[in-house]
């Protein structure tokens, strides 16, 4: 706590640590979509920025006190977890980011993965891992699963330095959601106010997150997603995200080098997509994987999975011919998944007013990446 005199009020400086980290490049994860963005096989670079040098900073509040000097001393309510006016003003440099950088796949990618750690058998927090900022500290970061995630980290922390009221957690959910309604996609029903955890020793140990090839890709996955407390359609909706982005060989193992589709960008070219317009959000991920008539398309063992198991098949066939059902069950899913394992201040959360699906030039990516000479 600080004591101000003088009725003046001044931003608490918080404690930082740094930590330097090494990235693998051996992903192998289920969540392997990649964006536009040049891969950085460690973060040795960053350290040389004075921006990025803040990218481990442990992010503490205080509450300040305030002496009025005619009136005494009071004190401030305290704070939530994140400013919803700065939440606002960093959706719109967001929005700004995804224009310039096509980084649509890799910022949904990285709100799934600080999400998708959430074990639904452990009560305490963090201890059971989910949406808790977690992911920006090296223990996490260089899991395999999460290759070339810092990337995306670098793409942001230049709005995390802007706008400090916004905790990590917060910024990495609202960038995922902010992603998907800029391609096209549907609006997702967030809520703000994460708290973020304060140290890498809280964060959670490897092996959370689902693998893209395993021997039994429908009982993986089903392992993996309810141990979150997912069920199958909230599994085979969130899948559908595939339709975003591509796989890179040199991080995830799977896909081709470069195909017709992502030989020309947007960004750094190559890898392989699931659909040919991959960074437009849409149900085509679900009518590719079931026509499988384009060598140049991706289809992961956990992809194939979603027409070959029973109950999956289900809804994959319901999506593939129902975008407006799929836009619906996604956006549900979607948010359910960004609260996961969440500690929100209040604890309510925050809502956003005024975040109308993007419009105008939402679909200017998509453009970029349908594969046309």
């Amino acid at each position: 706590m600080a004591t101000i005199t003088g009725g003046a009020a001044v931003r608490i400086i918080p404690s930082a640590t740094r930590a330097t980290v090494s990235v693998s490049s051996s992903s192998r994860s289920f969540f392997s979509f990649s964006s536009s963005s040049n891969s950085v096989s460690s973060l040795n670079c960053l350290r040389l920025s004075p921006r990025i040098s803040h990218l481990f900073l442990d992010q503490r509040r205080s509450e300040v006190r305030v002496s009025s000097g005619r009136f005494g001393t009071v004190s401030t309510p305290k704070a939530f977890a994140s400013d919803p006016d700065q939440l606002k003003s960093a959706r719109e440099d967001i929005k700004e980011l995804l224009k310039t950088k096509f980084c649509h796949p890799l910022l949904i990618r990285l709100g799934w993965h600080d999400a998708g750690t959430y074990n639904k058998n452990i009560e305490e927090f963090p201890q059971r891992g989910g949406a808790n900022g977690s992911l920006r500290f090296e223990a996490e970061l260089k899991h395999g699963a999460n290759a070339g995630l810092v990337n995306a980290l670098k793409l942001l922390q230049p709005i995390k330095d802007k706008y400090s009221g916004v905790t990590y957690a917060d910024l990495f959910q609202l960038a995922g959601a902010t992603a998907v309604e800029e391609a096209g996609g549907p609006k997702i029903p967030m809520k703000y106010g994460r708290v973020d955890v304060t140290g890498p020793e809280q964060c959670p140990e490897e092996g959370r997150l689902p693998d893209a090839g395993p021997p039994s890709p429908a009982d993986h996955l089903r392992q993996v997603f309810y141990r979150m407390g997912l069920n199958d359609k909230e599994i085979v909706a969130l899948s559908g995200a595939h339709t975003l982005g591509r796989s890179r060989p040199d991080r995830s193992g799977w896909g081709k080098p470069e195909t017709k589709y992502t030989k020309d960008g947007p960004g750094a070219p190559g890898g392989q997509s699931w659909t040919a317009q991959w960074l437009k959000f849409d149900n085509s991920y679900f009518k590719d994987i079931k026509e499988k008539k384009d060598e140049d398309l991706l289809v992961l063992p956990t992809d194939a999975a979603l027409f070959d198991d029973p109950s999956f098949k289900v809804y994959a066939e319901k999506y593939a011919e129902d975008q407006e059902a799929f836009f619906k069950d996604y956006a549900e899913a979607h948010a359910k998944l960004s609260n996961l394992g969440a500690k929100f201040d209040p604890p309510e959360g925050i809502v956003l007013d005024g975040s109308p699906n993007a419009v105008g030039e939402k679909f200017v990516a998509a453009n970029y990446s349908s594969g046309k000479e």
